[in-house]
């Protein structure tokens, strides 16, 4: 049954909803009548409630998609298709400290706190104070936010690794940057991330994304990933099955990486094929160290036995 003071969608017949907190006397008027809130919360989720005109409105439970795509944004929108895989891979759960920067409109923080559990714990840093005022604002209309401390903090002045109000000298085991230049950020974050911990960026335009792979290409980082996020809905009409005539393509690219060190002898000891020679070949003499490892190649960028 729902409770007062929880968000609840109403369903038209026409299939549109209405997300509204259930508040005791401040009942809902439509243009099909009033519904009442005490009939609301004396319907369990998947029943009907009436009007006082006798039309019917399906009472369902408010899930976390719902919360996302409804929270106000002043921000650029980050859709709950990327936010799964985010989560996936940063392994957020219970038990684990996530940092996140920035906030935006508290999207994300909203999915972060929702599967960080009781023991989880969510550092989300924001430089701009209206951002930072919106997504606590997202966050606490969601009704989560228990386990997530908000930082009115710029991360050029890092995260916090020594502050006894933040992070207390205790290093977190993932990352999620989502920042105009990330590439400037990568000291801090190796400065406040466990070894071997995934980073997460979310990036607009191609043209962001290569400048922050050179950036990978310098440091402790292994395991790079580029991916694009599309979802096609289908008409689910199971005598016309075919694809619905929108879609949700390109939003964003997201880059997965690991904070890795590597011993000289690791890269002795990889098999490369002629077209991974090639690529190495060309990372080498974009890192400037094409001089020194020349004589390991022929012309044409193989390793020579």
């Amino acid at each position: 049954m729902p409770q007062y003071g929880e968000l609840t969608y109403l369903v038209s017949v026409k299939d549109k909803k209405k997300l509204l907190r259930i508040k005791e006397n401040e009942d809902w008027q439509t243009q099909h009548g009033l519904v009442r809130m005490e009939d609301i919360v004396n319907t369990p989720f998947g029943g009907e409630v009436k009007s006082s005109l006798g039309v019917p409105f399906r009472v369902e439970r408010v899930e976390l998609f719902d919360l996302i795509m409804g929270i106000k944004r002043q921000t650029q929108i980050m859709y709950p298709k990327d936010m799964g895989l985010i989560c996936m891979k940063l392994g957020v759960g219970n038990g684990r400290t996530i940092l996140e920067a920035g906030s935006g409109s508290g999207g994300l923080t909203i999915a972060l706190s929702w599967f960080s559990g009781e023991k989880g714990t969510v550092h989300s840093f924001e430089a701009r104070e209206e951002f930072h005022k919106l997504a606590q604002k997202n966050v606490a209309w969601a009704g989560v936010g228990h386990n997530v401390h908000f930082h009115h903090r710029d991360i050029a002045d890092g995260f916090g690794i020594d502050d006894p109000e933040i992070l207390n000298g205790k290093k977190a085991d993932a990352l999620f940057l989502d920042v105009r230049t990330p590439w400037d950020y990568l000291d801090q974050a190796l400065k406040a991330l466990v070894d071997g911990a995934p980073i997460a960026f979310l990036l607009p335009c191609v043209d962001q994304v290569s400048t922050l792979l050179l950036a990978l290409e310098k440091g402790p980082f292994e395991n790079t990933e580029v991916l694009e996020i599309l979802v096609r809905p289908w008409k689910a009409v199971p005598d016309r099955l075919r694809p619905a005539d929108r879609m949700c393509a390109h939003t964003c690219f997201l880059v997965f990486t690991k904070h890795q060190q590597k011993s000289p002898e690791w890269d002795k000891h990889i098999k490369l094929g002629t077209r991974e020679r090639k690529q190495y070949a060309a990372k080498m003499k974009r890192l400037g160290l094409d001089a020194e490892e020349e004589q390991d190649f022929d012309e044409n960028g193989i390793q020579e036995e």
